[in-house]
């Protein structure tokens, strides 16, 4: 697992797993990094809005569009947590803060159509008020052979007196059995509703070549087997730092 800066990010400190805690906003570099070295590694992103969507997002677009097969979890609260309360970019309009005593004047991001649009070949939104949803969205998400985002719309009990729990209870609602997740248009429609009804579920899916996939020099055994002594490489490289 990687994670970035903020609260959500301090989740992995929790769990029985190989971690490495990157910087704000640069947990996908990392975690790309460690599917590149390894590519047998089931690789996890966990971080929130601000880091992901905010500091982080060149590194999303960018790493959807490629298809690299890492799961990129995002405790979605709508504000910035850590840093006390300042408006994050998924922050509706109006919403006012100490830093923005106006209100929000600006539309929030929305990270299932950029997600879509940038190439990611799996999105998927959950809610944390529903676990047995949310924990089968995460199986879903890691099975994927690809790309994965899952949008977690998270209450911030602390700093978000408007999207609480109930706020989101009213308004969320389970894609039908029927839904065709494979249609991009439809996929745009549902990642453009939000409001009085927002849908959770599986948004979009593709099946498409992986970045891995990509690279001869990946092909056969992991990258990282291919060198005969990995920690005397690693020391040399540390050496030419000093």
């Amino acid at each position: 697992m990687v994670s970035g800066i903020g609260q959500a990010a301090k989740a992995p400190h929790y769990f029985k797993c190989n971690l490495f805690n990157g910087l704000h906003g640069r947990d996908i570099p990392v975690a790309v990094g460690a599917k590149i070295a390894n590519k047998d590694l089931i690789v996890i992103c966990e971080s929130g809005d601000g880091n992901t969507y905010g500091e982080g997002g060149n590194h999303l677009i960018h790493n959807a569009r490629r298809n690299v097969n890492i799961k990129v979890f995002v405790h979605n609260n709508q504000i910035y947590g850590l840093t006390k309360g300042q408006a994050s970019p998924t922050s509706d309009i109006g919403m006012k803060t100490k830093v923005q005593p106006l209100g929000v004047i600006y539309p929030p991001l929305n990270p299932l159509a950029l997600a879509i649009a940038s190439g990611a070949s799996f999105v998927a939104r959950s809610f944390s008020g529903d676990p047995d949803h949310l924990v089968e969205m995460m199986k879903l998400a890691i099975l994927h052979k690809g790309f994965a985002l899952l949008d977690i719309l998270q209450p911030c009990v602390t700093f978000n007196k408007i999207n609480t729990f109930g706020w989101y209870s009213e308004r969320i609602y389970k894609l039908s059995d029927d839904y065709d997740a494979s249609d991009i248009g439809k996929a745009f429609e549902k990642a453009l509703e939000w409001g009085d009804k927002i849908p959770i579920g599986v948004i979009y899916k593709k099946e498409r070549r992986t970045f891995e996939e990509s690279l001869p020099q990946l092909e056969g055994i992991p990258l990282y087997k291919k060198v005969k002594d990995p920690k005397e490489v690693f020391e040399k490289m540390v050496k030419e730092f000093m």
